[in-house]
């Protein structure tokens, strides 16, 4: 699990209309939120997206970009996204390779069968790329305000 002060593991992948998202084009500019869920068009990453993406407005006012990472591909994620007026970047992570940088993934067993899933979790990072807030297995009812007043305290200092 990475922790406050360590330095964010780079990243490069697609977004949902196929363009590369690197988290290494953020430093220096903006602080950004990194949150993984489990999968596209589900209940309740619907309610996450969605509060993200009614507050981005907000966080964009605190110098802040909000990225969602999920194992769907990028058609999944563009079909979520218009589906839902979703206005965050969705990037797409098949693999589980920046998942597992991140240490997100979990492995389940269910009737006997194990897999592989993500386990929902937020990071802020800021603008030199090092983590100021890890948070695994969060609740995402009102994850994002509660993401909102750590960026807002970022901010100010």
């Amino acid at each position: 699990m990475l922790e406050p002060g360590q330095a964010a593991p780079k990243f490069s992948l697609p977004d949902a209309d196929m363009r590369t998202v690197d988290l290494a084009s953020y430093i220096g500019k903006k602080n950004v939120v990194l949150y993984f869920y489990p999968r596209d068009n589900t209940p309740v990453c619907t309610m996450q997206a969605a509060e993200f993406s009614d507050h981005e407005a907000e966080f964009d006012r605190c110098g802040c970009v909000i990225l969602g990472i999920s194992r769907d591909d990028c058609l999944s994620h563009a079909e979520f996204r218009d589906r839902h007026g979703l206005s965050i970047s969705l990037l797409s992570d098949p693999e589980g390779e920046v998942c597992r940088q991140y240490g997100v993934i979990l492995e389940k067993e269910t009737e006997g069968v194990r897999h592989e899933c993500v386990q929902r979790s937020t990071f802020v990072i800021d603008r030199k790329g090092v983590i100021r807030h890890a948070a695994y297995a969060v609740n995402p009812r009102h994850h994002a305000a509660e993401i909102y007043d750590v960026v807002r305290r970022l901010k100010k200092s």
